[in-house]
Protein backbone atom coordinates (compact mmCIF):
# COMPACT_ATOMS: atom_id res chain seq x y z
CA UNK A 1 0.00 0.00 0.00
CA UNK A 2 1.32 3.41 -0.87
CA UNK A 3 1.56 6.24 1.66
CA UNK A 4 -0.92 8.21 -0.44
CA UNK A 5 -3.52 5.43 -0.29
CA UNK A 6 -2.97 4.95 3.45
CA UNK A 7 -3.44 8.68 4.09
CA UNK A 8 -6.56 8.77 1.89
CA UNK A 9 -8.28 5.85 3.61
CA UNK A 10 -7.32 7.07 7.09
CA UNK A 11 -8.88 10.47 6.37
CA UNK A 12 -12.04 8.81 5.03
CA UNK A 13 -12.38 6.49 8.01
CA UNK A 14 -11.83 9.25 10.56
CA UNK A 15 -14.49 11.30 8.76
CA UNK A 16 -16.95 8.40 8.53
CA UNK A 17 -16.31 6.56 11.79
CA UNK A 18 -15.26 9.48 13.97
CA UNK A 19 -12.68 9.33 16.74
CA UNK A 20 -13.85 8.20 20.17
CA UNK A 21 -11.27 7.86 22.93
CA UNK A 22 -13.58 6.00 25.29
CA UNK A 23 -15.54 2.81 24.58
CA UNK A 24 -19.04 3.21 23.17
CA UNK A 25 -21.70 1.08 21.49
CA UNK A 26 -21.84 1.55 17.73
CA UNK A 27 -25.11 1.51 15.77
CA UNK A 28 -24.82 -2.30 15.52
CA UNK A 29 -24.53 -2.53 19.32
CA UNK A 30 -20.85 -3.56 19.29
CA UNK A 31 -18.43 -2.25 21.90
CA UNK A 32 -16.20 0.08 19.90
CA UNK A 33 -13.27 2.46 20.52
CA UNK A 34 -10.94 4.70 18.58
CA UNK A 35 -11.81 4.93 14.93
CA UNK A 36 -14.34 2.13 14.60
CA UNK A 37 -12.35 -0.62 16.37
CA UNK A 38 -14.88 -3.37 17.13
CA UNK A 39 -13.77 -4.71 20.49
CA UNK A 40 -16.50 -7.36 20.69
CA UNK A 41 -15.43 -9.16 17.52
CA UNK A 42 -11.84 -8.08 16.99
CA UNK A 43 -10.44 -6.95 20.33
CA UNK A 44 -6.83 -5.83 20.30
CA UNK A 45 -3.61 -7.63 19.46
CA UNK A 46 -0.96 -8.55 22.00
CA UNK A 47 1.32 -5.93 20.42
CA UNK A 48 -1.38 -3.28 20.87
CA UNK A 49 -1.96 -4.35 24.48
CA UNK A 50 1.75 -3.97 25.28
CA UNK A 51 1.84 -0.59 23.51
CA UNK A 52 -1.07 0.58 25.67
CA UNK A 53 0.69 -0.80 28.75
CA UNK A 54 3.91 1.08 27.96
CA UNK A 55 1.95 4.32 27.50
CA UNK A 56 0.11 3.76 30.78
CA UNK A 57 3.39 3.11 32.64
CA UNK A 58 4.94 6.25 31.14
CA UNK A 59 1.86 8.21 32.18
CA UNK A 60 2.17 6.85 35.74
CA UNK A 61 5.81 7.88 35.88
CA UNK A 62 4.99 11.38 34.65
CA UNK A 63 2.29 11.75 37.32
CA UNK A 64 4.63 10.48 40.05
CA UNK A 65 7.36 12.86 38.90
CA UNK A 66 4.86 15.72 38.93
CA UNK A 67 3.71 14.92 42.48
CA UNK A 68 6.58 13.31 44.43
CA UNK A 69 9.80 13.67 42.40
CA UNK A 70 12.04 13.92 45.46
CA UNK A 71 10.86 10.53 46.70
CA UNK A 72 10.74 8.75 43.34
CA UNK A 73 14.12 9.99 42.09
CA UNK A 74 15.86 8.90 45.29
CA UNK A 75 14.78 5.26 44.84
CA UNK A 76 16.46 2.32 43.14
CA UNK A 77 14.62 0.76 40.19
CA UNK A 78 13.09 -2.01 42.30
CA UNK A 79 11.38 0.46 44.62
CA UNK A 80 10.48 2.77 41.73
CA UNK A 81 8.71 -0.22 40.17
CA UNK A 82 6.66 -0.63 43.36
CA UNK A 83 5.43 2.97 43.18
CA UNK A 84 4.73 2.62 39.46
CA UNK A 85 2.77 -0.58 40.08
CA UNK A 86 0.72 1.02 42.83
CA UNK A 87 0.06 4.11 40.70
CA UNK A 88 -1.04 1.90 37.82
CA UNK A 89 -3.42 0.05 40.13
CA UNK A 90 -4.70 2.92 42.28
CA UNK A 91 -4.18 5.98 40.13
CA UNK A 92 -2.01 8.85 41.32
CA UNK A 93 -4.69 10.08 43.74
CA UNK A 94 -4.88 6.67 45.38
CA UNK A 95 -1.11 6.40 45.65
CA UNK A 96 -0.85 9.84 47.24
CA UNK A 97 -3.29 8.74 49.96
CA UNK A 98 -0.44 6.59 51.34
CA UNK A 99 0.93 9.66 53.15
CA UNK A 100 2.66 7.85 56.02
CA UNK A 101 3.99 5.11 53.77
CA UNK A 102 5.37 7.68 51.33
CA UNK A 103 6.99 9.55 54.23
CA UNK A 104 8.65 6.31 55.36
CA UNK A 105 9.81 5.64 51.79
CA UNK A 106 11.24 9.15 51.58
CA UNK A 107 13.12 8.53 54.84
CA UNK A 108 14.43 5.16 53.64
CA UNK A 109 12.56 3.34 56.41
CA UNK A 110 11.73 0.31 54.29
CA UNK A 111 10.36 -1.81 57.13
CA UNK A 112 7.74 0.74 58.18
CA UNK A 113 6.94 1.56 54.53
CA UNK A 114 6.29 -2.12 53.79
CA UNK A 115 4.23 -2.52 56.95
CA UNK A 116 2.19 0.54 56.00
CA UNK A 117 1.46 -0.95 52.62
CA UNK A 118 0.28 -4.19 54.21
CA UNK A 119 -1.93 -2.41 56.77
CA UNK A 120 -3.98 -0.67 54.08
CA UNK A 121 -7.42 -1.39 52.62
CA UNK A 122 -5.62 -1.69 49.28
CA UNK A 123 -3.65 -4.69 50.58
CA UNK A 124 -6.86 -6.45 51.55
CA UNK A 125 -8.25 -5.89 48.06
CA UNK A 126 -5.21 -6.97 46.06
CA UNK A 127 -3.91 -9.78 48.29
CA UNK A 128 -0.74 -11.37 46.92
CA UNK A 129 0.10 -8.29 44.88
CA UNK A 130 0.44 -6.27 48.10
CA UNK A 131 2.54 -8.97 49.73
CA UNK A 132 4.90 -9.13 46.75
CA UNK A 133 5.21 -5.35 46.43
CA UNK A 134 5.73 -4.81 50.15
CA UNK A 135 8.57 -7.36 50.13
CA UNK A 136 10.16 -5.56 47.18
CA UNK A 137 9.88 -2.30 49.10
CA UNK A 138 11.29 -3.91 52.25
CA UNK A 139 14.26 -5.62 50.60
CA UNK A 140 14.86 -3.61 47.42
CA UNK A 141 15.20 -6.82 45.43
Amino acid sequence: MTDALMNRIKAQLVRHEGLRLKPYRCTAGKLTIGIGRNLDDRGISQKEAYLLLEHDIQNCEKQILDEIPEIYNSLDEVRQSVLLNMCFNLGIKGLLEFKNTLAFIGAGDWERAANGMLASKWAKHVGMRAIELSELMRKGQ
